[in-house]
């Protein structure tokens, strides 16, 4: 098999997965790039993870309430062992766009319940998801809808379905937030009984009429006596919306765009592939499942490689899926789940209701290190099978420093590093190489060889892209 497709399939697998081993890689290869891409659009060929494995372990995570900062743990480890990557890609890329923190909902299985539902019905119809959303008690209680009464307003809500969920700064008025929050007055949350003697109380959605406006409603240029659901197939009727989550699309799956609040006054840096997608979501009533295929099979997809820096999760959950050795939950579950909050994405409390801003922005000193030392301990851990196929592979193909360090970079990638970046691992190499010579020297050495160069690899400035 040739060299693109191995490059052409890992630059997918990065996008639409968190990565895979070299062996992986050339299996998907010769199965085909579209039939990869069916497979990973139908996660129920794959036998799902048994979270309840985990539970077993640690049942304390069960409806685990604020749990010290790793509430978010179960869902690290089901990302770390899935065989349908893709739908948890989205889970990811749902949590961002529609953020739900633990901060102030202080109840993380409310927000735990929401990436199930992210899960659940990702691949389906934008519609049907936001729905859900505006009735998951987490979302409720986060953005105030609780207090949205037809006596006393509450705007927050729909304020951000407008401005961050569906169109878009710009495409709307003041009185069209107002409107449309008068439309989702009533709906709530309740509580039930807790399922044992201790613990949080669960919330589920309840819809109080007394609390809600019944009177007439004007909205974007229409009028009428409009419930939420009502608002919701108006908003999407617009083209605002249709390219707004194009761009979100793109964004997270092709190349970094800015900053969503830049984008009212920045185009985006493909117009004609959101566009593309836009027109997609329209035509199909808004199937995330079927713009995800035109994205992956489009030749600006495939033309888009190491386009996009690497989120914390992407760097704990890819490298740990490379490395092996992390398919039973234990004590390092837990650090591995940390990681990725000391890394700059505190899963299940995004910062705010942007979610975080991603991009370089995942990059300053302190999250670098973070990273670079997380990978290069992972990847010198000689007892995790994945490395040692790593090894394997790579002493099986060089008989020079060169041939080495290409073999180094081909099955950590396959990336492409700059010239001054290749001849420093050469040099390092030959180094290596020259100490083995000397008289009465180990050279047997060549394990550790292996190793430091893929440390070094893992951290260069190349290494941080996807």
């Amino acid at each position: 098999m040739g060299d693109s497709q191995i490059q052409l399939m890992a630059h997918l697998m990065r996008r639409a997965g968190f990565g895979a081993s070299r062996e992986e890689l050339e299996m998907r290869v010769k199965a085909g790039y579209e039939a990869t891409v069916e497979e990973l659009l139908d996660p129920a060929r794959q036998e799902p993870v048994d979270v309840y494995e985990f539970i077993r372990y640690y049942p304390l995570w069960w409806k685990p309430g604020t749990m010290f900062g790793s509430g978010h743990a179960p869902w690290v480890w089901r990302m770390i062992n899935t065989r349908a990557p893709l739908q948890e890609k989205l889970c990811l890329f749902y949590h961002q766009l529609f953020a739900t923190g633990v901060s102030k909902v202080d109840h993380y299985d409310e927000i735990s319940d929401m990436i199930d539902m992210f899960r659940e019905k990702g691949l389906g119809s934008y519609r049907d998801i936001l729905t859900e959303v505006a009735k998951s008690p987490a979302m409720i209680y986060w953005l105030d809808n609780n207090e949205n009464r037809a006596v006393s307003v509450n705007e927050n809500w729909g304020r951000e379905l407008l401005e961050l969920f569906t169109m878009g700064v710009g495409n709307y008025t003041e009185t069209d937030v107002r409107e449309c929050s008068r439309a989702f007055t009533g709906w709530t949350v309740t509580h039930k009984l807790p399922r044992f003697h201790m613990g949080r109380w669960d919330w589920e959605f309840e819809f109080r009429p007394q609390d809600h406006d019944y009177g007439e409603k004007t909205f974007l240029g229409r009028t009428g006596d409009f419930d939420g659901e009502e608002i919701i197939d108006i908003v999407l009727e617009q083209p605002a919306t249709a390219n707004f989550i194009a761009r979100h699309l793109y964004s997270f799956f092709v190349a970094d765009e800015p900053q969503v609040p830049a984008w009212s006054v920045t185009p985006p840096g493909d117009p004609a592939a959101v566009q593309a997608i836009a027109d997609d979501l329209i035509e199909n009533d808004y199937n995330i499942g079927h713009a995800l295929r035109l994205i992956l099979n489009s030749d600006f997809f495939k033309e888009a490689r190491f386009r996009k820096i690497k989120n914390p999760t992407e760097v704990v959950v890819g490298t740990l899926r490379l490395v092996g050795g992390a398919e039973r939950p234990s004590p390092q579950t837990m650090e591995w789940a940390n990681e990725i909050t000391y890394m700059g994405q505190d899963l299940l409390n995004p910062p705010s209701v942007e979610g975080w801003h991603s991009g370089v922005e995942w990059i300053n000193s302190g999250t670098l290190m973070k990273r670079t030392n997380f990978v290069a301990e992972m990847i010198d851990d000689r007892s995790r099978p994945g490395v040692m196929k790593i090894v394997e592979r790579v002493r099986s193909s060089n008989a020079s420093a060169e041939e080495l360090v290409d073999a180094c970079l081909d099955v950590m990638g396959p990336i492409e590093v700059s010239e001054e970046g290749k001849k420093e691992l050469i040099d390092h190499a030959e180094s290596l190489a020259e100490q083995h010579a000397a008289p009465g020297a180990d050279s047997s050495a060549d394990e550790s060889d292996i190793s430091e160069i893929l440390q070094l690899i893992v951290s260069l400035r190349e290494y941080q892209f996807a």
